[in-house]
């Protein structure tokens, strides 16, 4: 019975491509918000402690973001392969794709798990001489590092659902995850009821209780709700070849994100030259942004099976449509998070329990960095339209270019006149360069995918 059901056509083939980018994208948009909402959270309660925890939480979000982008980008390539073997209809090889996927996850919380044992300490050794901010960075990063097995599980289950289009339940996993975090972070941090107060550690700690809560439900909708996929590792055996092909599409997203990893550790040196204070404000703005940017890659994670799908299904039409509708939403989105970056700076930052001169860095910073959200949507979905069409190296061209040829070495130039406000402006300066070769790019990918569909279509 569930392989007859798997054989009838994916809604992603022939719902109305304004609808189905709707209800795709919603359940993704509304999950990956409350998750962006926690690290938020997590980081006012950090904040409640002291400007030095914050400060060590900030200079821990390079290694955090480098467990990300592999999760991520891994479940990237699995995502895209996944629906566009479901849309040429070749089922065996979605199934196999799908549990390749578990088993790199595995592997890559192995790797971590090691490699922050051995290195945590060297890396904030590095970062800073305050033993307290060190301290705190070392206890954050090891906990999060060592049990964060179900960051991995829950990322790579959790795209394999997007994959078949149950972002629904997708949605449900987010939730449960993050809200679990949110209510743990205070208990955990200041010991209330039977638990104790466990301070920094306690905010890891609640981050491990939402993950392991978010990848136990992902697993249980995989197995009993994606009828699509059988997840089963006895009739998949291992294939080099399919390893292959997941990280050919997800090593440039992995990059991309790693990519953001050097920015943030670089831009971190270039800022603790004029104080920690404002380490911590570029700190704020990373939460504050992800909570900005989270519904514009909801939309992307509803339209990358979309387009995959149809890519595979050799459907231009719906293609173009996605592209034109999700391009359109994402630019309204990223105006509306310019315009409260601009009118509220100062009641964002007074969430993170900003001192005065924390203040006075901080609204400048958030004013002038948001300026590139007008032309970031953009950019977002390009790269993702290039990803979904077998084109993913474009995305790690565009992302090495913004972040490491002309944001750090701007940044890097501009700090030299003295004024940290200068510093901020290299974000708006490596937008324009990231948009001008987004435009060429997917320009390119239409023209050479997307056109010859319309061609070979059957009169």
């Amino acid at each position: 019975m569930a392989q007859t059901e798997t054989r009838q056509e994916n809604k992603m083939g022939v719902e109305p491509i304004g609808k189905l980018l709707l209800t795709m994208s919603t359940p993704m948009m509304i999950s990956m918000m409350v998750q962006a909402l926690y690290n938020i959270v997590d980081s006012i309660f950090v904040a409640m402690l002291s400007e030095d925890a914050l400060t060590a939480v900030s200079l821990a979000f390079p290694i955090q973001n480098l467990m990300i982008a592999f999760g991520v980008g891994t479940g990237v390539g699995v995502n895209a392969l996944v629906s566009r073997h479901l849309g040429e209809k070749n089922f065996k090889r979605a199934n196999s794709v799908a549990v390749h996927g578990l088993r790199l996850a595995a592997m890559h919380y192995i790797i971590f798990a090691v490699l922050i044992l051995l290195l945590v300490r060297p890396f904030f050794a590095v970062q800073t001489t305050d033993e307290t901010i060190a301290s705190y960075g070392v206890t954050y990063t090891s906990i999060v590092g060592v049990l964060g097995i179900g960051m991995f599980a829950q990322t790579m289950l959790e795209k394999i659902l997007t994959s078949t289009g149950k972002t629904f339940y997708t949605m449900i996993t987010q939730l449960a995850g993050a809200i679990t975090n949110i209510i743990m972070d205070p208990v955990l941090i200041f010991g209330l009821g039977p638990f104790p107060k466990m301070g920094i550690a306690g905010a890891a700690a609640a981050t491990i209780f939402g993950q392991l809560l978010g990848s136990g439900l992902a697993v249980y909708f995989n197995v009993y709700k994606n009828k699509e996929l059988q997840l089963s590792l006895k009739e998949n055996p291992f294939s080099l070849e399919i390893v292959r092909s997941i990280y050919g599409v997800g090593i440039p997203s992995i990059f991309m994100s790693a990519v953001g990893s050097v920015m943030t550790f670089g831009l971190n040196k270039i800022l603790v030259a004029f104080s920690s204070t404002a380490v911590a404000v570029f700190g704020v703005y990373f939460k504050l942004q992800s909570f900005a940017f989270m519904p514009v890659f909801g939309l992307n994670n509803g339209m990358m099976p979309i387009i995959a799908y149809n890519y595979g299904a050799a459907k231009p039409e719906r293609i173009m449509r996605t592209i034109r509708i999700a391009t359109c939403a994402a630019v309204g989105l990223m105006w509306m998070c310019f315009l409260i970056f601009q009118i509220f700076p100062s009641q964002l930052l007074t969430l993170f329990s900003a001192s005065d001169n924390m203040m006075s860095i901080g609204v400048p910073a958030l004013r002038i960095i948001s300026t590139h959200y007008l032309v970031a949507g953009v950019s977002v979905i390009s790269i993702s339209i290039c990803q979904a069409m077998r084109h993913a190296p474009f995305g790690l061209i565009v992302s090495i270019s913004r972040q490491l040829f002309v944001l750090l070495p701007v940044a890097f130039v501009l700090s030299r006149f003295g004024n940290v406000n200068l510093v901020w402006w290299a974000f708006p300066i490596a937008e324009v360069v990231s948009v001008i070769l987004c435009l060429c790019f997917v320009q390119y990918v239409l023209k050479t995918e997307v056109k010859p569909l319309f061609h070979n279509k059957e009169p």
